[in-house]
């Protein structure tokens, strides 16, 4: 059974959309359950300005993106980092034990969002993954998705599991 409050942040999800110019990007999946989280944030003056969420997963898993963005937006970087999976579920007035992963998956994307922001600002770059590595044939020759380990059909773009963009050259 879920609270009022985490049906109001499934029925009514506050900060939904992607930022194309975002200063940080946190990215979480759980490929058993399927749920993917991409945070967005835009920090000035060290303080989350704007934050968006897209998520692809159960209705837990959305209202706790929309509450976690609630909970970060105007903090600080420093406060932000203090955003915890049980504060969250704690202020979606609880979640039951087989959701309560998806206040993980919130917590790890937004410090992953952090992250991101902090590696950019130091100089650091993320070097985007070789294409050679993208794919293996591990299991005899079944394609599978790099990112989550499902079958894939031939000259799939996006895995039907976990969403990710697959991209045509890992068919190669």
């Amino acid at each position: 059974m879920y609270s009022e409050v985490v049906m109001d942040h499934f029925k009514n999800p506050r900060n939904v959309g992607e930022m194309k110019d975002a200063d940080g990007v946190g990215e979480v999946g759980n490929p058993v359950c399927g749920d993917m989280m991409n945070i967005y944030i835009k920090v000035k003056d060290d303080r989350i300005e704007d934050i968006k969420f897209l998520t692809f997963g159960c209705g837990a898993a959305i209202a706790v993106s929309s509450m976690l963005t609630e909970m970060a937006k105007g903090k600080t970087i420093e406060d932000a980092r203090k955003i915890t999976n049980k504060s969250v579920a704690e202020a979606l007035e609880g979640l039951p034990k087989n959701k309560l992963h998806c206040s993980n998956l919130g917590a790890d994307a937004l410090q992953l969002a952090i992250k991101d922001y902090e590696d950019k600002k130091a100089g650091k770059v993320k070097s985007p993954p070789k294409a050679e590595d993208k794919h293996e044939h591990t299991k005899g020759d079944t394609c599978r998705c790099p990112y989550c380990d499902t079958d894939l059909g031939e000259a799939m773009e996006f895995c039907s599991n976990c969403g990710k963009d697959l991209g045509k050259e890992i068919f190669k």
